[in-house]
């Protein structure tokens, strides 16, 4: 199934120069966010990790199926203030701003092995925030898997040593 012919692209959205890669034409047709779901759970079948990390918001939408699917733990990675218990927090940068993510204290255990899952890899900044947050609690980074990665951008260069899996390039 043609995944890839199925994305919109959206000119000069959030801002004048950004392409924006728009998922939801995969996402409202159940048969392609099925076959999505089952790529990706795919094409991490091999890594060993206990848990399934996902930012706000679109890591969330593949996320939490993905987690369902493998029978494996959710938990959400949000921007700052948007979560109630203690968290710790990471700034990172993306190719249109700067933002802060935070995850709660007790979402990852010393030991836990995290798999963290979005929609997009970019610049990497997003990613690579995430890994710290997982690692600042003790756990480790089994891997990361994005549906798509923007290669142009060169986020991969921000994840060397990481075990990065890709559904689409482009």
């Amino acid at each position: 199934m043609d995944l890839r012919s199925h994305l919109r692209h959206i000119p000069d959205f959030p801002q004048a120069g950004i392409d924006f890669i728009d998922i939801t034409p995969v996402l409202k047709d159940a048969d392609l966010f099925k076959e999505t779901i089952r790529q990706m759970a795919d094409a991490v079948r091999d890594l060993d990790f206990d848990l399934i990390i996902g930012a706000e918001s679109r890591g969330f939408i593949f996320g939490a199926p993905l987690a369902y699917a493998l029978g494996k733990g959710f938990v959400p990675v949000r921007k700052k203030g948007k979560l109630p218990a203690a968290t710790v927090s990471a700034d990172y940068e993306l190719e249109y701003g700067t933002n802060t993510l935070e995850i709660h204290r007790d979402s990852i255990r010393p030991g836990t092995k995290a798999l963290i899952v979005d929609d997009l890899l970019a610049t990497g900044g997003t990613a690579l925030a995430n890994c710290q947050l997982i690692e600042a609690l003790g756990g480790t980074v089994s891997g990361l898997l994005f549906f798509i990665e923007l290669d142009f951008l060169q986020g991969m260069k921000k994840l060397a040593g990481y075990d990065v899996r890709i559904v689409l390039k482009l």
